[in-house]
């Protein structure tokens, strides 16, 4: 049995040809992870024994080489750590392509050649964390302990923080690339600096053609992943093979290709709904999805969409995303939505045109239920969706302890989406509403919140 096989069978994921070969009609993407335990400045950068360590300065030239920058300064901050980060734009997990090939980030870092076949290195538990004074109120926070390391995942990541002043007078929208680009660029540094280390545990995932993947598993049900992008604009962006969202019509996309970057946060929009660029990376339904392909369905496909401003485009995407699944005949579809508020009804368009079409939807969200949870929860509604998993109530308040180090701007607690005016109090505490931490109702489910009936 090749180390392929072994390793993949150890773990119950997604891997059935066992005589596909590499170029051969198969798309397959191996991820080897090499697990990070604690992150350290060194005079070289690379990893030894879990640890990684890192030269400061080489991270500041690779970024520093970005004329919209005035000054970058590069911080550490550790899980358990009595440190907040402030305000957050965008996490990367570390990554980059082993062998030749095109790189990972494609039409951002690298070519626009497509991903997702290959091997990629991954270090897992790591993370890049960019902060900067773009849209301030639109961004997050991250406490690396206390009440609020409760709710984001990126506590739980060791972080190589980049926090960026821009030159002056720079134009938003391009100091918002700047700082998108920089942190990719740093993503892939790191990964870089660790290819030859032996990875603590190797994934590895396939997409076949999709004559072949219609024909599996006859007499399960087939369902497809309706993947909804923020796209409204503003800052509201995200990116495929670098092209801003709210010019595509939805378009059929091999998951393998999500896990190799092909899939970019811009947006400068709610914190704990936003979907950074580690998100789309590790994108949990789709990995739940693939390790029940073949148990509970016929999972044959993912399908990603835009979320737009004008009716006209709503009902154009809406009514596009629901016939690439009509064309795939899928029984089922999860769809799941990013932000809040205007794209709610983006979501409902999907859920009816899918549920009138004859296709059974269930549909992941958050809420926005008001502090005492009272309101109405999304600014949409329809009787046709009667499946919903919630990811909790952004509006719940929190209370957060000061912290002995700070990173960034923690005057921005006052303007951050879920602050007021007070929230930052004279000892350093900050009261915000859920909506200000990062990550904390992820809309993909990347969160630590569950519910129970009561």
């Amino acid at each position: 049995m090749s180390r392929l096989k072994a390793s993949v069978r150890e773990q119950n994921l997604f891997w059935h040809d066992e005589t596909g070969r590499k170029g051969g009609r198969y798309v397959k993407l191996e991820l080897q992870k090499v697990q990070i335990k604690s992150l350290v400045w060194g005079e070289k950068t690379g990893v030894k024994n879990g640890v990684l360590t890192v030269c400061k300065q080489e991270v500041l030239d690779l970024v520093t080489a970005d004329p919209y920058f005035h000054k970058v300064d590069v911080d550490l901050a550790l899980p358990g750590d009595s440190t907040r980060i402030i305000p957050v734009k965008d996490v990367v997990e570390p990554r980059c392509k082993i062998g030749k090939g095109n790189g990972v980030f494609p039409g951002m870092i690298s070519d626009v050649d497509t991903v997702g076949e290959g091997e990629t290195l991954v270090l897992e538990g790591a993370a890049v964390v960019t902060c900067g004074k773009i849209v301030g109120f639109q961004e997050g926070i991250i406490d690396m302990s206390g009440p609020a390391a409760e709710y984001t995942p990126f506590a739980a990541t060791c972080n190589l923080v980049l926090v960026f002043e821009p030159v002056e007078g720079l134009e938003r929208h391009d100091y918002e690339a700047s700082c998108r680009i920089a942190g990719l660029k740093a993503a892939e540094y790191l990964a870089k600096a660790a290819l030859g280390t032996k990875p603590d545990s190797v994934e590895c995932y396939e997409a076949k053609p999709l004559n072949e993947a219609m024909k599996e598993h006859p007499g399960l049900p087939k369902v497809a992943y309706l993947y909804m992008l923020q796209s409204q604009g503003l800052l509201h962006d995200t990116y495929v093979y670098g092209v801003d969202a709210k010019k595509i019509l939805p378009s059929l996309i091999n998951y393998t290709e999500v896990f190799d970057g092909a899939i970019i946060s811009g947006n400068c929009v709610s914190a704990c709904d936003k979907n950074s660029t580690y998100y789309h990376l590790n994108n949990p339904i789709i990995k739940a999805m693939a390790e029940r392909h073949g148990k509970d369905y016929n999972f044959v496909g993912t399908i990603i969409t835009n979320e737009n401003v004008t009716l006209a485009d709503k009902k154009r995407s809406s009514s596009y995303a629901v016939k690439l699944a009509k064309t795939l005949g899928v029984d089922g579809l999860v769809i799941s939505e990013e932000g809040f508020g205007n794209p709610d009804t983006d979501l409902i368009m999907n859920c009816k045109k899918a549920e009138n079409a004859g296709i059974k939807t269930v549909l992941v969200t958050d809420e926005y239920a008001g502090r005492d949870g009272a309101s109405q929860s999304l600014a949409d509604a329809a009787k046709e969706a009667d499946a919903v998993v919630t990811a909790g109530n952004a509006n719940a308040m929190i209370l957060l302890p000061p912290m002995e180090k700070l990173i960034g701007y923690p005057t921005f607690a006052d303007v951050i989406a879920g602050g007021f005016q007070g929230s930052l109090r004279p000892d350093g505490s900050i009261e915000v509403e859920l909506q200000a931490i990062t990550g904390s109702t992820s809309e993909l489910g990347f969160t630590k919140m569950s519910a129970v009936t009561i």
